[in-house]
């Protein structure tokens, strides 16, 4: 039996990789925290603003690795919470976006741990604006579908592809680059253009950003002669050839991009 009222755990939003792109309130929470529990995709230099004294716990998961499993990771916030300590569950991006924070809250809820949720700018609207493209846009695209690439153990790829093969929708694939051909096979199947602007981003906003831009049909080939590393962010639709009209004046980031007219200046 707990004899303490339980601390809050709060699941925040890290964002893309930009410190700059964290919230206030994460910002603040950051300082605020006796432990923080991060995932992967955190990055380095979003956990330098956290204090020195504070403790780190890594529970990220890559496919077919994971430091702890999501039942343990369950457990290990119920355990910190009920010990009265205030956790700060940090995630890349959104946490309800693609990063079980909604399977963490339930958890929570059951246990009659109190939580809050602190949005984070996922990695679809973070990237491509980095890049200048946008989700939306008059005349290319009225909609923007987010889809995961990755699925669970050995099973195969199930997605809704001719729901998915929409010219008039941006398309935003994360964890998909290891499925990245059949991906753009399929949709070319059902009824997409292989000329169909696509871009594939890795560690968008960061300083270690690389960028790889070629037609729907040629993606798959491309990040691989560019040998692109996860995480990788795939757009796939018109409003990601306005990166090509844009690039030279609007990426604030250094860029390392294939298949790009405009060079990189670093």
């Amino acid at each position: 039996m707990h004899n303490m009222t339980p601390a809050t755990v709060y699941l925040v939003g890290a964002g893309p990789g930009d410190p700059e792109l964290l919230t206030l309130k994460a910002h603040r929470l950051l300082g605020q925290a006796d432990v923080i529990v991060y995932d992967r995709l955190v990055s380095s230099d979003v956990l330098d603003i956290v204090p020195s004294g504070t403790s780190r716990i890594f529970v990220g998961k890559a496919a077919n690795r994971h430091t702890m499993v999501q039942a343990e990771i369950n457990k290990l916030l119920v355990k910190l919470a009920h010990a009265g300590r205030t956790v700060v569950r940090l995630k890349g991006g959104d946490p309800f976006v693609f990063g079980r924070g909604s399977e963490e809250a339930d958890v929570l809820v059951q246990n009659g741990i109190p939580f809050e949720v602190v949005p984070g700018i996922t990695a679809a609207s973070g990237c491509t604006a980095a890049l200048g493209i946008p989700l939306t846009h008059r005349g290319l695209a009225t909609g923007v579908r987010f889809v995961t690439g990755h699925c669970r153990g050995d099973s195969p790829l199930d997605l809704n592809w001719a729901s998915l093969a929409d010219p008039d929708t941006t398309l935003v694939v994360y964890m998909g680059l290891a499925h990245l051909e059949q991906i753009s096979r399929q949709l070319v199947k059902h009824g997409l253009s292989a000329d169909t602007p696509a871009v594939a981003i890795a560690n968008g906003t960061t300083d270690r950003q690389r960028v790889c831009r070629a037609g729907l049909g040629d993606i798959s080939a491309a990040v691989e002669a560019m040998d692109l590393n996860p995480p990788v962010l795939t757009v796939i639709g018109g409003t990601a050839g306005l990166a090509d009209r844009w690039l030279e004046t609007w990426s604030r980031v250094p860029l390392e991009l294939a298949g790009a007219s405009v060079a990189n200046d670093g």
